[in-house]
């Protein structure tokens, strides 16, 4: 029986019409597990298909996941513009196609395909394969892999592993299926060493790390009636700390992991009077993707993001209101009554 029935032909197809072709796998800005593991095996794959493939980013790999890139080739923007046109871009774990930044978007406009598990994707390629039930890219590009027989080698499966564990909170979040652990063990079987992921992803973290999860904790506010707790990441602190954009890794999940906390957020203000948000909820219901679309972000029902070119005084008390009216509206509903009318 096939793990992702829906995507065998389209997925054949795309396969064939990339053979001998120069591929660019395209990942998303600040990429983490799932984005890095995509990129690793779908361009290891492709090029035992024939493909020339290179792996595309407008940020580096971070520290910990460079145990997944050996040999490979990963190219920054600049570099990226010196493609030949002709190159077929394939994007991974992206939501949207401005998710790898504006100028890979102006570089890639005809994207061949988008491959991808966000619930806010409405799809932006010529062939899109999303399932925004799956927990991450990486479980959908295992299955279509599995399904269509193709050969998965120990570097393949271990970045593999490594996205479907990032993304699934270590097999905790609520996205978390049989199927996770099904091609979790299939992807054991072909190589992948869950102790080296583990010790490289949660036990080599930095001083400066450290340093910036105290701010942090430090800076937790208590919101909509405990329901939710926000931390902010003032301007400069990374250089404060001696950490980096890297080490915000897993920082929001301690706002979320409080006792009778329903929505975790964390802040980053940025120069210029921008901001980023993080949010995590432990229960899909919050739609934290709807609250993120309310300021031009997205993602999924439990996790979500945004940027805005907005200072973090006017855009603080903005998300409190629409987090606040999310909850009651879901919990009420949850209650058996009916939810507040939008405004």
């Amino acid at each position: 029986m096939a793990f992702y029935p829906q995507f065998v032909a389209p997925f054949a197809q795309l396969l064939d019409s990339l053979r001998g072709r120069r591929v660019a796998v395209v990942g998303h800005a600040r990429p983490d597990g799932d984005c890095i593991g995509s990129q690793v095996a779908l361009a290891r794959v492709l090029a035992a298909a024939g493909c020339e493939v290179v792996c595309v980013n407008a940020d580096p790999v971070p520290r910990r996941l460079q145990f997944l890139v050996g040999g490979m080739t990963f190219l920054r923007v600049e570099a990226a513009l010196a493609l030949p046109r002709d190159t077929a871009a394939l994007y991974v774990d992206c939501a949207d196609h401005a998710r790898p930044g504006d100028r890979l978007k102006d570089c890639f406009p005809d994207p061949a395909a988008n491959i991808d598990h966000h619930l806010s994707n409405i799809g932006y390629a010529a062939c899109n394969l999303v399932d925004s039930d799956s927990a991450a890219t990486c479980e959908i590009l295992a299955g279509m892999f599995l399904d269509a027989n193709l050969a998965v080698d120990a570097q393949a499966a271990q970045a593999l592993f490594t996205g479907i564990l990032t993304d699934t909170g270590q097999f905790r979040f609520n996205s978390t299926s049989r199927r996770c652990f099904v091609l979790a063990g299939e992807l054991v079987a072909r190589g992948a060493r869950p102790a080296a992921a583990g010790y490289e992803l949660y036990e080599r973290e930095s001083p400066g790390k450290l340093r910036l999860l105290q701010r942090f904790l430090a800076s937790l506010r208590m919101e909509c009636d405990g329901r939710v707790c926000i931390g902010v990441l003032p301007e400069g602190v990374f250089a404060e700390t001696g950490s980096d954009g890297e080490d915000t890794e897993g920082l929001v999940d301690y706002a979320r992991s409080i006792d009778g906390v329903a929505v975790g957020v964390l802040i980053e203000e940025r120069p210029g009077g921008a901001v980023k948000a993080s949010l995590r909820a432990n229960d899909p219901a919050y739609r934290l993707d709807r609250v993120a679309a309310q300021f031009n972000g997205g993602g999924h029902a439990c996790a979500a993001g945004l940027s805005l070119k907005e200072g973090a005084a006017k855009f603080y008390p903005r998300l409190v209101a629409a987090l606040g009216w999310q909850i009651a509206q879901v919990e009420e509903q949850q209650n058996g009554r009916a939810g507040p009318a939008a405004s």
